[in-house]
């Protein structure tokens, strides 16, 4: 019967509706099996879905990352820029601001990524123009982006080998999430298996529908992220949902489920604080718990100091101390408490007199360890650990000097050490030790800014590092080798020839005086030993017995520059000569080029301060034609010059600069080359006014003087530059007062003279050599206006003795400079007037040009008629050739004619 026509209750009908459909087998797979009912709901919350986009995300940059597709990674990125967003209110909420590890990871990656692509400059042009486009876009929107989470990065850079889902301070809330739900748990173990170490791990919630009637499902938990969870039981709960939706809708928990809450809470809290105190008191060698800063790695295991009843020997102190050695190096080595073991056991050893042989080792051990707890070696030390070293390598080396039977050295072998028998033997170097320790010194000192009170804090301990020198030179003057020896005098060497002593100059000063008395002399010396014997004693030791080639150069540079730092001219330019070090330096290392540049600086600078202005520009000339004298002396680095190094380059280079107590005062350096150039190129222009093949011995001073000329409006100097172009313009006049007013005055006396020791002998110095070199280029430039020209009105004119004019003027006359003699009598200076008028010396340049035109056209034509070596092109070349050596010897023999009328007119006077 029909289901239509069937009357009765709904129950009747459902009960003869099943009985009908039970035998038809294909119905029965269309309905709802209960093993179907029985599959489990994964619910998850906003943050773990946006979580879940964002880690998405990452992957494909990082995938991309790898085959460098620069355009997907920046769409790739922008998704990400916009997941982020969107995920950034629950984030706020729920982990009060703060970002995720595992994204500023990201962010630290792709601008670590972008900035090797972008420094590799070869892989740049071998992109595709689309990858190159995408990758400029990529730089610019990832330094705007990054700007906002600046702090979260630095903090990253950090500690960058912690993990992703460990923070910092654990919150309390974190120590409910141990005790789950099974089922959590293990999609919790499921997911981090599946998933990668650095990305986030979510949390699911799992439900199961029961279809048993009458049966009481068991309430449960369920983790949403929150603290307040709600409970629920599905199989009761079947029939008072309209739909699936209000299913899931968490219900508003009643007053009794918050209470029965709290109260769950703090039994957690008092459990985890009773399991927390019985551990503290199991560990009882271990100490108090201590909180780790600034997320330095906590070493797997402890070395365990000794136990109470433990017998403290030798034996034991140097197993513990071998014990502590061997972590050292590690990854996961806690540095400072290795400092710390090792103090702790310093102070057991000494408790137990264990002897100085053990002592020794164990400060060797400490300050070994203080040298590894910087991990990068560009960067200097703590201040804090600098005092520490210091304070340890003296005391280690106070023991060594005191216990006269003990040797520290590399050639004793660890199986072959002593402790408790003399001699003692100990393996290690102190001559590292304190190499290193100087490193170091210089690395603080570049990091410090020169010019504030820090520096020369700093700067003060460079008399203890000098003690601590001296002390390990009276141990190797005991105990050590040769190539010892000569390592640790080169030490003490590169701290003395740069620093001045007065005491040489009042020697020198005392010995002019009493007429260089030998034995006066040595009784001086007696009392006083100054710096430049000290040197001559090191110096030599080094010459003599160094087998390498570095040490020794290195000692003749230090030798040369404390002799020119201290007006010892003759000296320093013999020991120059004799080492022919300028054509060998090109092949030495940098560090001892720059030596060789500062050597050579000074040297110029004492050539000038002894009057000896061409040596002084021959010294200086080379350093200051490149333009680059900064970085030749390596004072800085100049900022032009960035493009042209890469970020290795400039690290190295900043490597070597010089700390700045020792550098050279670069204006004095160009100011005294400038007028060196000025007293010797402006006589010189006077005399080849119209000399068509003039070479110029100056470029830079040329430059100068030319870029001045080329100016409309010239107005009075101002910087050192425009002093030194203004008094070459007076002393090409002649205007001896002009020039010398310019060179010497309160401006350049602050900026330049005062600077040198003695400044007044170089102001004098200065002076006459303007005088002398303003007359003769006065008498070169007017001499063929005068018949005769009378010296004492020289001499009173550029205020000189008359000795000194004489001299002068016959020096002229003898070089063939000025065609002129001398009339005794008289004291005149008479014209022969045999130099070329203005016309004729014109007249002679345009010969010599048109000569020089005419013959290059002709062999450029000749050689592109092929016919370059045929004999009459041959015949023709041959008479412009001799013609042109003709009129060579006709200007040669009108030259020995004047020469010879000369003489003999002054045979006659």
């Amino acid at each position: 019967m029909s289901r239509f026509f069937a009357t009765g209750s709904d129950s009747e009908s459902e009960s003869v509706s099943e009985e009908e459909q039970a035998p038809r087998g294909p119905t029965a797979a269309f309905t709802f099996s209960d093993e179907e009912e029985e599959t489990k709901r994964v619910v998850r919350s906003t943050k773990e879905k946006r979580y879940e986009e964002i880690a998405n995300l990452i992957k494909l940059i990082r995938n991309y990352k790898k085959i460098k597709d620069m355009s997907s990674m920046l769409s790739s990125f922008e998704d990400l820029m916009r997941a982020y967003q969107k995920a950034l209110p629950v984030i706020t909420k729920e982990e009060s601001g703060q970002t995720p590890r595992f994204y500023v990871r990201c962010l630290v990656e792709m601008e670590d990524f972008i900035n090797e692509v972008w420094e590799d400059r070869d892989g740049r042009k071998n992109m595709s123009k689309n990858n190159s486009k995408s990758l400029t876009s990529l730089r610019q929107k990832l330094r705007k982006y990054n700007k906002d989470f600046e702090e979260d990065i630095v903090k990253f850079r950090e500690n960058p080998d912690q993990d992703d889902d460990e923070d910092e301070e654990k919150p309390e809330e974190a120590m409910e999430s141990e005790e789950e739900d099974d089922s959590a748990v293990a999609f919790k173990k499921a997911g981090s298996e599946a998933s990668e170490p650095d990305l986030p791990k979510f949390k699911s919630v799992t439900f199961q529908k029961s279809v048993a009637d009458g049966d009481d499902a068991s309430d449960s938990e369920s983790d949403w992220g929150s603290s307040s969870d709600s409970e629920s039981t599905s199989s009761e709960d079947d029939g008072q949902y309209q739909n699936i939706r209000e299913r899931f809708i968490k219900k508003a928990a009643d007053k009794e489920e918050d209470e029965d809450k709290a109260k769950r809470k703090e039994q957690r809290k008092e459990r985890k604080e009773k399991d927390r105190k019985k551990k503290k008191d199991e560990d009882d060698g271990e100490g108090e718990w201590e909180t780790v800063k600034g997320g330095v790695a906590i070493p797997s295991e402890k070395p365990k100091m000794f136990a109470k009843d433990a017998e403290i020997n030798v034996a034991a102190v140097l197993k513990k101390l071998s014990e502590i050695i061997a972590a050292r190096g590690k990854k996961r080595t806690d540095r400072r408490e290795q400092i710390e073991l090792l103090h702790e056991l310093q102070s057991i050893a000494d408790a137990h007199n264990l002897g100085p042989a053990v002592a020794v080792k164990i400060k060797f051990s400490i300050v070994s360890s203080i040298f590894d707890y910087n991990p990068k070696v560009s960067d200097a030390m703590k201040p804090e650990y600098w005092s520490k070293i210091l304070e340890r390598i003296t005391e280690m080396l106070d023991m060594l000097l005191s216990t006269k039977d003990m040797i520290i050295a590399e050639v004793v072998t660890e199986d072959a050490e002593e402790y408790e028998t003399l001699p003692y033997k100990i393996h290690g170097c102190v001559l590292t030790l304190v190499e290193r320790l100087d490193e170091e010194f210089t690395k603080l000192l570049k990091e410090r800014d020169p010019h504030s009170n820090e520096y020369v804090e700093r700067l003060k301990d460079e008399k203890q590092v000098s003690m601590i020198i001296d002390k390990v030179q009276e141990y190797l003057e005991r105990q050590g080798t040769v190539s010892e020896l000569c390592r640790v005098y080169l030490r003490k060497i590169e701290h003395l020839y740069y620093k001045f002593d007065p005491n040489v100059l009042k020697q020198k000063e005392v010995s002019k005086l009493l007429g260089a008395l030998v034995s006066f002399q040595g009784e001086l010396a007696a009392d006083v030993v100054t710096s430049v014997q000290v040197m001559e004693k090191l110096c030599k030791y080094v010459y003599a017995h160094d087998g390498t080639d570095r040490l020794r150069t290195r000692a003749i540079l230090s030798h040369i520059y404390h002799h020119a730092l201290h007006d010892n001219w003759f000296q320093a330019r013999d020991l120059i000569l004799m080492s022919h070090l300028q054509e060998t330096i090109q092949h030495s290392d940098p560090a001892t080029q720059i030596l060789y540049n500062r050597t050579i600086a000074h040297l110029g600078l004492c050539a000038f301060r002894h009057a000896n202005i061409k040596d002084a520009h021959n010294c200086l000339v080379d350093l200051m034609v490149t333009g680059k004298v900064k970085e030749l002396l390596a004072q800085g680095l100049l900022p032009q010059r960035q493009h042209e190094r890469s970020k290795e380059q400039e690290k190295i280079e900043k490597q070597r600069q010089m700390p700045f107590h020792m550098h050279i005062n670069l204006e004095l350096l160009e100011c005294v080359y400038l007028v060196s150039a000025m007293l010797i190129e402006i006589p010189y222009m006077a005399a080849h006014e119209f000399d068509a093949r003039r070479r110029m011995i100056s470029k830079t001073f040329y430059q100068q003087l030319r870029s001045s000329e080329r100016q409309s409006l010239v107005g009075p100097p101002e910087s050192m530059r425009e002093h030194v172009v203004a008094a070459a313009k007076a002393m090409r006049n002649g205007n001896w007062l002009a020039c010398n007013n310019f060179i010497i005055n309160e401006k350049m006396n602050a900026k330049v003279w005062d600077l040198f020791y003695q400044a007044d002998k170089v102001r004098d110095m200065l002076t006459r050599l303007i005088k002398e070199e303003a007359l003769r280029t006065y008498l070169f430039t007017y001499s063929h206006v005068y018949d005769s020209i009378s010296m004492p009105k020289l001499a009173e004119m550029f205020q000189l003795k008359r000795p000194i004019v004489h001299s002068t003027i016959s020096k002229m006359i003898i070089n063939e400079e000025l065609m002129a003699s001398l009339d005794d009598p008289t004291e005149t200076v008479v014209m022969h007037r045999s130099e070329p008028s203005r016309l004729q010396s014109l007249a002679l340049q345009l010969t010599d040009k048109v000569n020089n035109f005419v013959d290059s056209n002709e062999r450029i034509f000749e050689m592109k008629q092929g016919n370059f070596f045929s004999r009459g092109n041959q015949g023709n070349f041959r008479d412009r050739q001799n013609y042109n050596r003709q009129g060579q010897d006709w200007g040669r023999q009108r030259r020995d004619r004047d020469r010879d009328r000369n003489r003999e007119e002054n045979r006659n006077y």
